[in-house]
């Protein structure tokens, strides 16, 4: 077949291995449909400034003077400073900016102040982006502290629970305000007895002028001005090819919030969103996910263009049709269950082009919108991301990562033969139904939770996922080959939640991601109460072993019982108490373990990707015929052209 000849690795530096993921079925659909893409693709990359300015005030900036040196090849490149810079240089594009994608703590340059300051005297000064009267060596002492002294702005996102979560976060959401600030303006704003309450702060900077604190609002007309109207340019072009007459409507109100940055607009956008069901193609672009805002209030701008992938969605449509049944049989209090579940879609799709917060780090699943309110009253849309799940496992295949850290033959066994398919479908539990699931009681302000609603948030869709996973009812439904599989995925959730997660974090530092939180805390909150579970050294590594998986979901349903009363009632206190002793600090001694048992595999413990290079083909006339997929962009030409192309920020 085809598919067995791609070439899904590309390159790897630092922690990163760079991958590609490929359009299966591209081929077969219609031209309209490509062309739909294709503009639809063009509207999410010109979000990619966007991102990058939003995740440090200091990033888009950083990024020329490196892309500048970067691409004069006068510059001597055969030295290890040059060699640094180029590495330093390919985590700021993979990361949109100088702080990492999953712990958002600032990189260390392995270049000198004085090496890349000779360098820059050796580039054409107007190439560099200098502030209105401003030289390049004032330019130097502006950037240089934020890149090389390792006490300013050292954390894209502060979550230490005491601290001014705004004043010590770099993210670019809040300037010149506090926390409490920040918190008494946007609760000033809510009303408890609105029923349809907007997403407050969602999509705007909080800044203080004159003393007075003001929204600057994302829009065509607004902040980021000049990068949304290239998108909105997009959008009308993909309006004219839209597959029927309702998602033209939704690339229009679309349009509409973002020349008027009305969060009322996004509201109608989202319902609109969700009630298009009947089209191949679909699309995620705005201010969406609020993990990078220290608050959970602020979105990160991103983008995604999909497909369907037909035969892989009658899995998730089969759980879609018994959502109720799902939701009438949850371990969970009847008071915080929904009586109707409503508009529950899922669908398995092939992402054609990644863009902003899920570029070139991506999520395999999504759930949207996240409006409770909405949820509620017209239901949520959940994808599955195939061609993306399929590079992650294809890449992987015999790195002898499994064999490493599961010694259990039997066990080793069990998940090389059921893990693909118990990890699709604890992927399709956790969005299609644990983000869609529960109600909050009346007067609970959504954002209650306030720094923890995100963990809180993930472990409740995970835990729903996980209960399920072990339900006779995922047999008789076809979606599980017996009742022994699930255990592949109850024993890989918790040796991650323990163990291999722990790979992506630092010696000496604390978990700090909200679904790394997340899996820590069923984990660990499980471990301490399980008879017939614990961590044991053996054979000289630390081994997890589980005698018992039935115990193991009764502590699932148990804890997803007290996280669904947590989000339902709003209790703060007991968010905080839970996140804080079961899902940040890290035991040393296991922590040095796994990162000298995962080091010697030489694996790379975070994954990105190339996006398909999209050609239009013309006739005679100029008109779009085709559209050719091009995998063989490398990731260094890919970012200059991306910066080129669809810089309008800088």
């Amino acid at each position: 077949m085809e598919s067995d000849y791609f070439n899904y690795l590309s390159e790897r530096f630092a922690d990163i291995q760079v991958l590609r993921y490929k359009l299966d079925g591209f081929e077969k659909l219609t031209v309209q449909q490509k062309k739909l893409i294709y503009y639809l693709a063009k509207a999410t990359v010109f979000g990619r400034d966007i991102t990058f300015d939003q995740f440090g005030i200091y990033n888009l900036r950083i990024r020329k003077v490196l892309e500048v040196i970067y691409s004069n090849y006068n510059i001597d490149r055969d030295n290890n400073d040059f060699r640094a810079l180029e590495e330093y240089l390919k985590r700021i594009w993979f990361s949109s900016g100088i702080y990492h994608h999953y712990s958002s703590d600032k990189f260390k340059p392995g270049f000198s102040q004085d090496y890349l300051r000779l360098a820059i005297k050796q580039c054409n000064p107007q190439s560099f982006p200098l502030n209105d009267g401003q030289t390049v060596d004032e330019m130097c002492e502006e950037l240089f502290p934020v890149i090389f002294d390792e006490n300013v702005q050292p954390k894209r996102v502060n979550k230490t629970d005491g601290e001014d979560l705004v004043r010590t976060s770099a993210c670019n959401y809040y300037q010149d305000v506090t926390q409490e600030e920040a918190e008494s303006f946007y609760n000033s704003k809510k009303n408890v007895d609105d029923p349809e309450p907007p997403s407050y702060g969602l999509n705007s900077t909080l800044v203080k002028r004159n003393g007075q604190i003001v929204e600057e609002v994302w829009s065509a007309n607004g902040r980021y001005a000049n990068a949304i109207r290239h998108i909105v340019y997009w959008l009308e072009k993909a309006k004219d090819v839209a597959e029927n007459a309702q998602q033209k409507n939704v690339i229009d109100s679309l349009i509409t919030y973002y020349n008027t940055g009305d969060l009322r607009d996004f509201d109608k956008y989202s319902i609109d969103w969700v009630r298009c069901l009947d089209t191949k193609v679909d699309f995620i672009n705005g201010f969406i996910e609020v993990y990078g805002d220290p608050l959970g209030l602020k979105g990160s701008w991103e983008g995604l263009v999909e497909y369907l992938n037909e035969e892989a969605t009658q899995r998730t449509r089969t759980i879609s049709k018994n959502a109720q049944w799902f939701e009438d049989h949850s371990p969970v209090d009847a008071r915080f269950k929904k009586d109707v579940v409503k508009g529950v879609s899922a669908n398995v799709i092939c992402a054609a082009m990644l863009g902003g917060d899920e570029y070139p780090s991506t999520a395999i699943g999504i759930n949207l919108p996240n409006a409770d309110w909405i949820r509620a009253r017209h239901g949520s849309k959940s994808i599955t991301i195939s061609n993306i799940t399929d590079a992650y496992r294809k890449s992987s295949k015999g790195n002898g990562f499994l064999d490493e850290f599961v010694r259990d033959k039997q066990i080793l066994e069990l998940i090389r033969k059921y893990d693909d398919v118990c990890d699709d479908l604890h992927t399709d539990l956790h969005e299609c139904l644990g983000h869609g699931s529960g109600k909050l009681l009346p007067g609970v302000d959504s954002d209650a939770l306030k720094s923890y609603g995100n963990v809180i948030e993930e472990a409740r869709a995970d835990l729903f996922a996980l209960y399920y996973m072990a339900d006779d009812k995922l047999v008789a439904l076809g979606l599980l080959p017996n009742n022994e599989a699930y255990k592949s995925n109850y024993f890989t959730y918790i040796l991650n939640g323990l163990m291999t997660q722990l790979v992506r974090i630092n010696i000496g530092h604390d978990i700090e991601e909200a679904h790394m939180r997340n899996r820590a805390l069923i984990a660990r909150w499980c471990l301490e109460r399980a008879r017939s579970m614990r961590l044991k050294k053996k054979d000289g590594v630390t081994q997890l072993e589980i005698d018992d998986f039935e115990e193991l979901r009764d502590l699932f349903a148990r804890l997803l019982a007290e996280i669904q009363r947590i989000k339902s009632e709003g209790d703060y206190d007991a968010a905080r108490d839970l996140v804080e002793r079961y899902a940040v600090k890290i035991d040393p001694e296991l922590h040095q373990e796994v990162l000298e048992r995962y080091r010697g595999l030489n694996l790379a413990p975070y994954k990105g990707f190339i996006n398909p290079w999209m050609l239009p083909v013309y006739d005679k006339m100029g008109d779009i015929v085709d559209i050719q997929i091009n995998y063989s962009e490398s990731y260094e030409h890919q970012m200059l052209r991306y910066s080129s192309e669809y810089g309008t920020l800088i």
